[in-house]
């Protein structure tokens, strides 16, 4: 009743000739590397630490807030909606690098659930709370700020951190 008349299940004519691309990667391929293989690995290509990544968006946040507050009367909402996402973040972050959360893998699921409710929690403790701490809020100027600063995580993708310095003799 609700399936297409006419349409074949067998292979479709552009499809024919080619190998399948799920089929492509054989297990024969995959290489595991040891320990000291794998931390040669991280640190020939460093990634952003999180608390990197949070200072990243405390700043942003600091500058959308200043351009806000040079063109509009908005920027203590916009400055507000950043330190909406910071806060949280930074408490995620923190709570996510302590030694108990990489006993195990479990743990650490277990971790990374737990303060994620906690970071999403706070953020909505702290958006009930604007008209509270804000003066004259502008909900829109708040949310702009709030959607910027959790956007610039993205930058980090863009930029990866300079090659840790070695000296080589």
């Amino acid at each position: 009743m609700f399936g297409l008349t006419g349409v074949s299940k067998k292979t479709t004519e552009f499809l024919k000739g080619h190998k399948d691309p799920w089929q492509e990667d054989s297990e024969e391929d995959f290489v595991t590397l040891t320990s000291a293989q794998a931390q040669a690995l991280r640190e020939q290509q460093p990634g952003w630490s999180a608390f990197q990544v949070v200072a990243l968006q405390a700043v942003c946040g600091l500058v959308f807030a200043a351009f806000a507050g040079l063109v509009s009367s908005w920027g203590w909402s916009v400055a507000y909606g950043a330190f909406a996402v910071v806060l949280p973040n930074a408490l995620l972050a923190r709570g996510m690098t302590r030694k108990p959360t990489s006993i195990n893998v479990l743990s650490a699921v277990a971790a990374l659930l737990v303060w994620e409710m906690v970071k999403v929690a706070l953020t909505l403790a702290m958006l009930f709370g604007a008209p509270l701490f804000v003066k004259n809020l502008s909900w829109p100027a708040l949310l702009v700020g709030l959607v910027l600063t959790m956007k610039v995580h993205w930058l980090t993708l863009a930029y990866k951190p300079k090659q840790p310095v070695t000296n080589q003799v």
